[in-house]
């Protein structure tokens, strides 16, 4: 039977692996695999590390409210993803359900060109950053100081992700146990010896106060930093198609992700709180001179110099398993596209043995490097500046989708209270909160003194985050002549080879 032949039966002794329409390899991800992947792509070391800070600089002892209101439109948006992917799961994701709802030129460019962008800019400093960090636990502190020591040797970690993404999900998907559990571990070891620590705070409820801010400037500046921290959880959706229940597994990981999420960043919150307080002097977490690394200021007189070296180590692995993670993702979208007809055929080759998307896996992984490489040579600023940008391109593909799973089931809302309220109510909420948090992040972003550059008296920010998108109109425009089956009859077709969908039925 030749690999690339789809089979409902089951894997025959000696014989290949069913694989799907797609050639990818079925069954190759269970439930806690697909958990660890939605987990690993958030980075929650690296994630926790350079966010708590500015949330504590930016309201106070209400950092813990803030991580529990700003998952409430993730959480709302999650109902959206599991909703869709019961309907469509398909690799290819957002862009599927956006085109499916809102046409293909709405699914290229946010369901697939705003996604990417995001995922590639954040790439860029998950290679910084893990190149930083590991030279650092390596006690090469002259190294991990100098630009273009880290830039190499990120980018060297950059090429080893590749090559493990461009082996197989298997493989992937068991090193990603490996690397959450040093990142879950580091963390909850420095959260109980923080709560132990001598002359920690109690714990008090008020942290969780949603009422307790000081207007509604700070309070949204928090809730958008906190939208950050949870982003990532959707890549493992990217993967439904070699799932061992394609329409169940995947959603059902989306939510256990996020509320595992939302504990292990309350519990480090609430442990940091207690132990370094808010102050703005020392060690305290209003200090801004820690704001943007909190963990490399509490694990060395909590842990002392030798476990210290090991959260640090946990946050270069916090930053490779995302980097895996959003390798895995991407090239699995590309290939969602190319069998759709939207992109060119190369990127649907799959490797012959190890069933994965090579070309395309390979392709992200040049891609990124090429950008890190063009972001550094512009400017180191321009790199920062390209990164806070991310939060502007979440808030848009993520409000997007939550609005395509009212659209398309909209007809069928009324059929139970389950319907109206998973795939009509909470969904519409995720999407209004992601408009607002949009709304508000261009608003903030347009300052001249947002960020590190500016252009004629617009916010350097705001013009790479809305240059990205526009950049990327530009792109689905020159291609449409490429593609125009795609572009022509791509809202009604896109899930033609969707398996269990009765998408097909809705007008």
């Amino acid at each position: 039977m030749p690999l690339d032949t789809d089979t409902d039966s089951g894997p025959r002794a000696g014989s290949p692996s069913p694989t799907t329409a797609k050639g990818l390899r079925r069954d190759s991800v269970g439930l806690l695999g697909a958990v660890a992947l939605g987990l690993s792509s958030t980075a929650p070391a690296y994630s926790i590390a350079v966010t708590l800070g500015l949330v504590t600089v930016t309201v106070g002892q209400l950092a813990p409210a803030a991580l529990l209101i700003g998952f409430l439109p993730v959480l709302f948006t999650a109902f959206a993803f599991r909703e869709l992917n019961r309907e469509m799961p398909d690799c290819g994701t957002t862009f599927v359900w956006n085109t499916r709802a809102f046409g293909p030129r709405t699914g290229w460019l946010v369901g697939n060109w705003v996604p990417m962008t995001a995922t590639l800019l954040a790439m860029t400093a998950l290679c910084q950053v893990s190149g930083t960090y590991l030279l650092s636990a390596l006690g090469l502190d002259g190294l991990a100081a100098d630009d273009t020591a880290t830039t190499v040797t990120g980018l060297a970690l950059l090429a080893l992700v590749t090559l493990i993404a461009r082996r197989g999900l298997q493989i992937a998907t068991s090193l990603q146990y490996v690397l959450l559990a040093v990142q879950l571990v580091a963390l909850f070891t420095l959260g109980i010896a923080a709560f132990a620590a001598d002359g920690a705070a109690t714990p008090s409820l008020a942290w969780l106060d949603p009422f307790a801010f000081g207007g509604a400037g700070p309070f949204a500046e928090a809730v958008l930093l906190c939208l950050f921290i949870y982003w990532g959880w959707d890549s493992l959706i990217t993967v439904n198609e070699e799932a061992s229940d394609a329409d169940r597994v995947p959603g059902r990981a989306v939510l256990v992700s996020t509320f595992v999420l939302l504990g292990t960043y309350l519990f480090t919150a609430f442990a940091a709180i207690a132990f370094a307080g808010t102050g703005t002097t020392g060690s305290g977490l209003g200090n801004p001179e820690n704001a943007t690394d909190v963990l490399a200021g509490l694990a060395p007189p909590l842990l002392g110099p030798a476990l210290a070296t090991v959260v640090e180590l946990a946050v270069c692995v916090s930053a490779l398993s995302a980097m895996l993670t959003c390798m895995v993702g991407s090239a699995r979208g590309f290939l969602s596209m190319t069998t759709h007809g939207a992109l060119p055929a190369a990127f649907a080759r799959i490797h012959p043995r190890h069933r994965t998307p090579a070309f395309g896996t390979v392709f992200f992984g040049i891609l990124g490097g090429v950008t890190l490489l063009v972001l550094k040579l512009a400017s180191p600023r321009f790199l920062g500046d390209a990164v806070l940008s991310v939060g502007l391109l979440i808030a848009c593909y993520y409000g997007a989708t939550a609005f395509a799973c009212v659209w398309h089931f909209r007809r069928r809302l009324l059929g139970s209270v389950r319907d109206l309220l998973f795939r009509g109510v909470l969904p519409l909420l995720g999407g209004l909160m992601m408009l607002a948090a949009f709304g508000r992040s261009a608003y903030d972003m347009v300052a001249p003194d947002y960020g590190s550059t500016s252009f004629h008296g617009v916010g350097g920010v705001f013009l790479l985050g809305a240059g990205s998108v526009a950049l990327g109109a530009a792109v689905m425009l020159a291609v449409r002549s490429r593609f125009p089956r795609f572009f022509r009859e791509g809202k009604h077709t896109v899930v033609a080879d969707v398996p269990n969908s009765t998408a097909q039925n809705e007008s």
